[in-house]
């Protein structure tokens, strides 16, 4: 009989931290800038990852910094379905100016994050998140991570629905361990420890037991008319089918995911595949089952294919049914034949089904900041004290204002105006439909530019298309500095991963749907090289498109070969 394989020494670590406390207390007391190994581990499940500036490493080594770097942390919000006040935004942007980097972070997965926190003012930025009733626990972390939800606030049964599915999961599926309340919340002076809806800090782990899961696990609720929480990139995709205006049920999508190794021939980006479909009232438990089964089954040994996904792809799609149905204690149904059609990104003036209205906001990558004339945090401040509107922050990292009168939209633009925000409607549809990872200068992965790029780089694409009489087009364009996906290149249009410095994997044949994957077009593409290495593609495109068909269309239809060869003539 075989050994069993040996744990990966993240496995070790979860296992040897008492429900996630390891001594983080006793780090967070010491005078060290930084945490250990161990403690970096643990406190992404708490929400904060560990980060340097490596733009200034070589000044930080001069200076004689403790490991040579400027260490600071990230701190991400968890944001089901992407919901929060006014108030709540406030607070994330006094934070920012007051102990962080002074910019605000909409992200991929309809959260805020915080950079530039530094480890003594780590304890007061968690604890003043949760004071504004959000929280940072499972942002991050080898754990169900914040839920997605198609974020529009159209006042109708079905939106509602879909939206209270999401709360919900997030509720029954948050960690239990008294861990996060004792390290973040407790009174400094009384020593009391409190919750965030009242009641006693317990160490009880139903769902995830004392190791937590394999790996992080993503999931999203949406409509078919309308994947903006992009429910094929999910290791859950719940995907709501609908009936005489009301949810009669959700086609179960499994085994999402985009994060791969390229040398590492083990690993590659999936798309959800249909596992089952269940009624609203069992969509909470079937999703708990899933889990069960890949926490129990899962692999612990090898984190780069410790994802559901390899599980599914390792065992086969009815072997794992099989075996949710028995830990969910009943056979599934098989998936309806409803296929995914639309995706709604909610910007612009929609009227919400009450007779009120609200405003999406295009915000490029999702970065709130002042800068030169453009002063979008000094906007938001303004519209968040004199409007107050509740809020949704979308998957493609942009804003939504709801719940306004019609007396509230020219002031609503005249704020954004006045601040040199440019509305919706005057931004192109490329540079709409793109978005990019943080990458440098402060993420430990990035081997290339991404964010800080990506504008230059849709500037010279708007100039492209519109030369071509193609500026109108939809297409998704979506940047990550490192094979991580974290941006969602793997299903986009247009697909740029960071290969080498200044050097990007080129994919095509995605689709804003995101039903689709896309496929490697060329490798090692130089920055520099990006555009002129898409034009002949989009010339291709103009003379030889079929009807309406969309441009990730047209490059699926030709595929690698043939487009090549029409290119490289």
């Amino acid at each position: 009989m075989s050994e069993p394989a040996k744990l990966s020494a993240v496995e070790a670590i979860k296992t040897d931290s008492n429900f996630l406390r390891g001594d983080i207390a006793e780090q967070l007391a010491n005078d060290q800038p930084n945490f250990s190994k161990d403690g970096i581990q643990l406190l992404k499940h708490h929400g904060t990852y560990e980060q340097d500036d490596r733009d200034r490493r070589k000044e930080a080594k001069a200076s004689g910094a403790p490991g040579g770097r400027y260490y600071s942390y990230m701190v991400r919000s968890a944001i089901p379905g992407g919901k929060l006040t006014s108030k709540q935004l406030l607070e994330q942007l006094d934070l920012c100016d007051e102990i962080g980097n002074t910019t605000l972070r909409i992200t991929t997965r309809q959260g805020l994050q915080l950079h530039g926190i530094l480890k003594e003012n780590l304890h007061q930025c968690i604890r003043r998140i949760n004071e504004s009733q959000l929280t940072t626990l499972a942002a991050c972390g080898d754990v169900s991570r914040n839920v997605m939800c198609s974020p529009s606030p159209y006042r109708n049964r079905v939106y509602d629905e879909v939206q209270q599915l999401a709360d919900e999961l997030a509720k029954k599926l948050a960690p239990q361990t008294g861990a996060y309340h004792e390290l973040w919340l407790t009174n400094n002076e009384t020593g009391e420890k409190t919750l965030e809806g009242g009641g006693a800090p317990q160490d009880v782990e139903p769902l995830y037991g004392p190791t937590y899961l394999p790996r992080k696990f993503k999931l999203g609720v949406g409509l078919p008319g309308d994947n903006s929480a992009d429910l094929y990139s999910q290791d859950i995709g719940m995907l709501a089918i609908s009936e005489n205006g009301q949810v009669v049920g959700y086609n179960v999508l499994v085994g999402g995911g985009f994060g791969n190794t390229p040398s590492n021939k083990k690993t590659s980006p999936m798309v959800g595949q249909p596992l089952c479909f269940v009624p609203p009232q069992a969509g909470v438990d079937v999703c708990k089952a899933v889990m069960k089964v890949q926490r129990d089954f899962g692999n612990r040994a090898d984190r780069k294919v410790a994802r559901m996904k390899y599980l599914i792809r390792d065992w086969g799609l009815d072997r794992f049914k099989q075996k949710v149905e028995e830990y969910y204690g009943e056979g599934l149904e098989t998936p309806r034949p409803v296929p995914v059609d639309g995706h709604d990104d909610a910007m612009g003036w929609r009227e919400q089904g009450d007779g009120r209205w609200f405003y999406g906001l295009n915000v490029e990558n999702g970065r709130v900041k002042d800068e030169g004339d453009f002063k979008l945090k000094t906007a938001l401040r303004e519209i968040c004290t004199t409007l107050a509107p509740p809020l949704r922050l979308t998957p493609h990292q942009g804003l939504i204002f709801c719940d306004l009168d019609e007396a509230d939209k020219p002031k609503l633009e005249l704020i954004l105006k006045s601040h040199g925000v440019p509305l919706t409607d005057e931004i192109s549809s490329a540079r709409r439909w793109s978005m990019a990872c943080p990458a440098l200068p402060l993420c430990g992965l990035a081997i290339t530019e991404s964010e800080r790029f990506l504008p230059t780089l849709m500037d010279q694409i708007d100039a492209m298309v519109a030369e071509l009489g193609l500026g109108d087009e939809v297409f998704t364009t979506r940047m990550t500095g490192c094979p991580n996906g974290c941006a969602r290149p793997y299903n986009s249009d247009i697909g740029l991963v960071g290969k080498a410095k200044g050097k990007y994997t080129l994919l095509l044949g995605g689709s804003p749907l995101g039903h689709r994957l896309n496929f490697i077009y060329k490798d090692m593409v130089p920055a520099d090289d990006v555009v002129t290495t898409l034009k002949p593609v989009f010339e291709q495109f103009k003379a030889e498109r079929t009807g309406g068909e969309s441009f990730g269309d047209f490059c699926a239809r030709l595929g690698k070969d043939t487009l090549l060869e029409k290119c490289d003539g």
